[in-house]
C-alpha cells in the first residue's frame, strides 16, 4: 500500500504525504476545507474537531490537529462542510443559529462537530461532551441551549451512508492489497507494504521521514519492530503528535497501530480485566465505571471526549510521563503490564516498569501488548488535584487501596503522580500504616512518612510544599470517604 484510502465527506480519497502530516493540514492545505480551524494545535481547544467513523461503524469526535494521516486508513471523516444535506442544515447547526451560539465564529465549527457527534450518539451530558471545546467570546450558555434544542432530532442520512461506503472501501482495499502481493518482497519485515511519502507534499522537514508502517495485527508489528527498534510506535497520537506540532520534530521511523484490532480487545474473567494496549481511554472509562467509579471519573477529567476517543491505555504507559494520571491509579490497583518482543512475552508489576524519568523497563524492539488489573475492589479511590477541573495536568494525582481485616490494616497500596521523576508507590507511608488500627489517628501518624517517600519539585503548577501537603490531605480524604464521612462542603444541608 503506497497510499492510504479513507472517506472524506462521503467521497473516497487517497492520500500520501509525510507520515506525520496531520489531518488538519491535509484538510486545509490539500483539500481547501478551511472550516476546520487551527487553534491550539495540541488537542486542547477543539476548534479542529471532526467526526471520524471507524470500520465497525463507531462514530466519534476527534481533534484533526493531532491525527496523522495514516491513522485514517479505512475510516470515514466528516468536516463541518459535510454536515448539511440537500440544502438543509444539520439540526445542531440550525439550533446554533436560532440560539445565537456563535459570535466571532472561529470556534463554532468545532463546537458544531462535537455537538453533531454527541447528537448521533444520543448523548445529553452536554457539559461533558463539550468540555474539549473552548469559546472566548460567546460564553457557553447559548451553545448549551442549542445542544439541548437539537436533542431528539432525526439523524442525518450520511451516518448510515458512511457506514455502508466504509464496508465497500474495506472490500476494495483488501482486493487491492491482494493484487499487490507480487510486490511483497519489497515490503518491510512482516509482509505489509508501507505508507509512502509523496514528493511535494508536507514540509521539507517531514519529507525526510521514512515511510510509515501500518501493521494489520500484533504479529506483523512484533516482526517489524524487531528490525526497527528505534521506531516510534503511534497509537492515538495524543502525546506523540505534540512532538511534531509543538516540538517540530521529525520522526525518522514510525509505525501506526490503529489497524491492529487484536490490540483493542477487552477480556474479563478469573478476577482480572485485561485491556489490549490499543484500547481507547473512552472504552477503558466505560469498562471501569461499575467496578471502579473513582477511576472512571478521573479518566473523564483528564482528557476531553476528543482526547479520550483517540488516546490508548498502552500509549499512556509506554510514554512514562511522571505527571500522567493513568499510572498512579493502575499502580495502586496492582496492575500488570504485558510486554512482547518478537514471539517472546513477559509481564511485570506496573510499578516496576518505570525506572527513571522518561525511562522504562522495555528492551529494544519490545512493546506494550496489554495491561491487566483486578476485576473490582470497593476500597480503591483515586484523586486528581489540578488548577482547572477538566483537561488539566495534575499538580498531584494520588490513588489508595487499603485492605482492613477485623479493624486492622493488613495491606496498603498507593500510587502517586507529580511527586517524583516517575509515578510510584509511597513505600514508607504504606509501611507506617500497615498493621495499625484503621483510624484517622493511624493515618495522621503515618502522614509524615510521605516526606520520606517524596521530595517533590516546585514548578508552574504547584510548589513542593503544596504538593506534599496536598498528598497528605488526600490521604485524610481517602480515610474519611471510605469510612462514610462527609468529604465535601457541598454536602452541607441548610
Amino acid at each position: 500500500m503506497t497510499e492510504i484510502a479513507f472517506l472524506l465527506n462521503g467521497e473516497t480519497v487517497r492520500a500520501g504525504g509525510a507520515p506525520t502530516r496531520s489531518l488538519l493540514d491535509y484538510l486545509r492545505e490539500q483539500k481547501g476545507l478551511t472550516g476546520t480551524k487551527e487553534g491550539c494545535n495540541e488537542g486542547d481547544c477543539g476548534a479542529c474537531t471532526v467526526i471520524v467513523t471507524d470500520p465497525d461503524g463507531g462514530l466519534k469526535a476527534l481533534n484533526a490537529c493531532i491525527l496523522f494521516l495514516p491513522q485514517l486508513q479505512g475510516r470515514a471523516v466528516r468536516t463541518v462542510e459535510g454536515l448539511a444535506e440537500g440544502g438543509a442544515l444539520h439540526p445542531v447547526q440550525q439550533a446554533m443559529v436560532e440560539h445565537h451560539g456563535s459570535q466571532c465564529g472561529f470556534c463554532t465549527p468545532g463546537f458544531v462537530m462535537a455537538m453533531a457527534a454527541a447528537h448521533a450518539q444520543g448523548r445529553t451530558d452536554h457539559d461533558d461532551q463539550l468540555a474539549g471545546n473552548l469559546c472566548r467570546c460567546t460564553g457557553y450558555a447559548p451553545i448549551i441551549r442549542a445542544a439541548e434544542a437539537a436533542e431528539g432530532a432525526a439523524l442525518p442520512a450520511w451516518i448510515d451512508g458512511d457506514r455502508e461506503k466504509l464496508a465497500a472501501l474495506s472490500a476494495q482495499t483488501t482486493a487491492g492489497e491482494a493484487a499487490q502481493s507480487a510486490d511483497a518482497a519489497a515490503a518491510p519485515a512482516g509482509g505489509r507494504a508501507p505508507y509512502e511519502p509523496e514528493a511535494g507534499r508536507g514540509s521539507d522537514a517531514t519529507l525526510t521521514e521514512a515511510p510509515g508502517f501500518i501493521p494489520e495485527n500484533a504479529d506483523e508489528l512484533a516482526a517489524w519492530y524487531l528490525d526497527h527498534p528505534e521506531a516510534t510506535l503511534i497509537g492515538g497520537a495524543t502525546d506523540v503528535a505534540l512532538w511534531v506540532t509543538k516540538g517540530l520534530r521529525a520522526l525518522p521511523e514510525t509505525a501506526f497501530l490503529n489497524r491492529c484490532e487484536d490490540l483493542k480487545t477487552v477480556e474479563t474473567g478469573n478476577g482480572r480485566i485485561r485491556f489490549g494496549a490499543g484500547v481507547t481511554m473512552t472504552r477503558v472509562m466505560e469498562t471501569v465505571e461499575a467496578p471502579y467509579p473513582s477511576y472512571a471519573e478521573m479518566v473523564r477529567r483528564y482528557g476531553s471526549v476528543q482526547v479520550r476517543g483517540a488516546a490508548t491505555i498502552g500509549g499512556s504507559l509506554a510514554n512514562g510521563s511522571p505527571i500522567g494520571d493513568n499510572a498512579p491509579a493502575l499502580i495502586a490497583l496492582g496492575a500488570t503490564i504485558h510486554l512482547r518482543r518478537g514471539d517472546d512475552r513477559r509481564e511485570l508489576p506496573l510499578e516496576d516498569f518505570f525506572i527513571d524519568y522518561g525511562k522504562q523497563d522495555r528492551q529494544p524492539g519490545e512493546f506494550v501488548e496489554a495491561v491487566s488489573l483486578p476485576e473490582g475492589r470497593d476500597s480503591f479511590r483515586v484523586y486528581k488535584i489540578s488548577k482547572r477541573f477538566d483537561q488539566d495536568i495534575s499538580a498531584v494525582c494520588a490513588a489508595f487501596d487499603v485492605t482492613v481485616e477485623d479493624g486492622t490494616v493488613t495491606q496498603v497500596r498507593t500510587g502517586f503522580g507529580g511527586m517524583a521523576a516517575t509515578p510510584k508507590r509511597a513505600a514508607a507511608f504504606e509501611a507506617a500504616l500497615t498493621g495499625k488500627p484503621w483510624s484517622m489517628e493511624s493515618v495522621e501518624a503515618a502522614l509524615p512518612a510521605l516526606a520520606d517517600d517524596f521530595t517533590p519539585l516546585s514548578d508552574m503548577r504547584a510548589s513542593a510544599a503544596y504538593r506534599l501537603e496536598a498528598a497528605q490531605g488526600l490521604a485524610r480524604r481517602y480515610f474519611a470517604e471510605v469510612s462514610g464521612q462527609r468529604t465535601s462542603v457541598l454536602e452541607v444541608k441548610a
